[in-house]
């Protein structure tokens, strides 16, 4: 099972790292809420350890912002300091599944885990499909009108994103953000993805999906604008 940590505390850190591991758990960490808003909605996750108190990004912003952003459904399990029932409730209503009141035990931390993950494995990872293409998440296989095409995982990850906002549009700045976190590439590269996601999505066929909204982002939809 692979899991992300994102908490500051360096000492909190190493011990949750070592025990989930100890444990047979393959861990990732981030100290900050950007790297872990970044780590979690370009990777996969069985399970995010989620601190509240977090530099950059707090643990609610980064709750929200991946389950209405990136439209992650990952499980997260949010650690807090604070026991009173209002910021409980501001977690779980940011997204988190579970809470964890700090200082807690390590066997009950794992034995949260366990529990979310059991209720969590019944959910199917439902399909992404735009009028003929689809994309099962899960597999990270893509069809259009039946044939399987090949993209690399950039590409996948983007075609993705798009799917999941169609059809609004999606502004660059956010793709950016979603693609490469903090450390933004020059201004060419998306414009590049964006190129060779179109030579695999739309030219081998009639009726193109991905479209260019000048000067504000992409949208893939069945129609142009």
């Amino acid at each position: 099972m692979r899991v992300l940590v994102v908490e500051d505390n360096v000492d909190i850190l190493t011990n949750v790292l070592d025990y989930l591991e100890l444990h047979g758990y393959s861990v990732d960490c981030a100290q900050d809420g950007i790297t872990g808003l970044h780590l979690a909605a370009t990777q996969h996750y069985d399970l995010i350890v989620l601190d509240i108190m977090l530099p950059g990004l707090d643990g609610y912003q980064l709750c929200q912002r991946l389950r209405e952003d990136a439209r992650r459904d990952t499980p997260i399990l949010m650690l807090t300091a604070r026991d009173a029932l209002d910021d409980r409730l501001r977690g779980l209503r940011a997204g988190a599944d579970d809470y964890l009141v700090k200082p807690f035990s390590l066997a009950e931390l794992v034995a949260r885990i366990e529990a979310i993950t059991r209720r969590s494995r019944g959910v199917s990872v439902a399909e992404l499909q735009v009028a003929d293409l689809v994309l099962n998440p899960a597999t990270y296989q893509v069809t259009r009108a039946g044939q399987t095409l090949k993209l690399n995982p950039m590409g996948t990850r983007l075609l993705a994103l798009l799917m999941k906002k169609s059809p609004a549009v999606v502004k660059r700045e956010v793709l950016e953000m979603e693609m490469w976190g903090e450390d933004l590439p020059d201004r060419d590269s998306l414009r590049s993805h964006i190129h060779q996601l179109r030579l695999v999505v739309d030219k081998p066929f009639a009726q193109p999906l991905i479209h260019t909204v000048h000067g504000v982002g992409y949208r893939l939809a069945e129609l142009a604008e």
